[in-house]
């Protein structure tokens, strides 16, 4: 069985969706949720799940402690899932090849340092675009520039960016289990 480290920072919904998946799947399991805000969903999440959590922040992440927890679990993925701060350079290297992300918009576009979450719809809708999607991208030492692994598309319809994002959630909720079980078809455990 694969073992997968989430990272998230608010209430879990892409955490949730693939703890579900997984469950029902029987080819990972969840074994490590990192979180940088002490009262996040996610949280409660890894508590009724009974999978154990780690709190960090911005110095601790940075951490050669961090490092070695992680790699107790054996991840044969770590997946970003909302999480907001950038993952250091020290952890892109112990895992080469092993980290992934969700963006909540069609990059290149609507990438980078800041675009999260509301933020990046708003921007989507107040640039006219008429499509918006996911990205799942691995992760590389600089915020959504990783290679894409794939996007999935929604049309943008009026300016309200909680439709955006609603829509949005349905695309991740689907997509990012089923491109981590893909990835993990195409590794070999150890």
């Amino acid at each position: 069985m694969h073992s997968l480290i989430i990272f998230a920072s608010g209430a879990g919904s892409n955490a949730k969706a693939i703890i579900e998946h997984f469950k029902k799947d029987g080819k990972a399991k969840a074994a490590l949720i990192v979180c940088n805000v002490a009262d996040a969903g996610v949280l409660d999440i890894a508590r009724a799940e009974e999978i154990p959590f780690l709190i960090t922040d911005r110095v601790k992440l940075k951490e050669t402690m961090i490092i070695e927890q992680m790699r107790d679990c054996r991840p044969s993925l770590i997946v970003l899932a909302g999480f907001l701060l950038k993952i250091p350079e020290t952890i892109i290297e112990a895992f080469p090849g092993k980290i992934i992300n969700i963006h909540p918009a069609l990059l290149p576009g609507y990438g980078g340092k800041g675009m999260y979450g509301h933020h990046v719809h708003q921007a989507v809708i107040d640039a006219g675009e008429k499509e918006s999607g996911i990205t799942i991208h691995y992760v590389n030492e600089h915020f959504d520039e990783g290679n894409i692994i794939l996007q999935a598309r929604c049309t943008v319809e009026g300016n309200e960016p909680l439709q955006l994002a609603a829509r949005i959630h349905q695309l991740e909720h689907f997509y990012f289990p089923r491109t981590i079980e893909f990835l993990l078809d195409q590794t070999v455990t150890a």
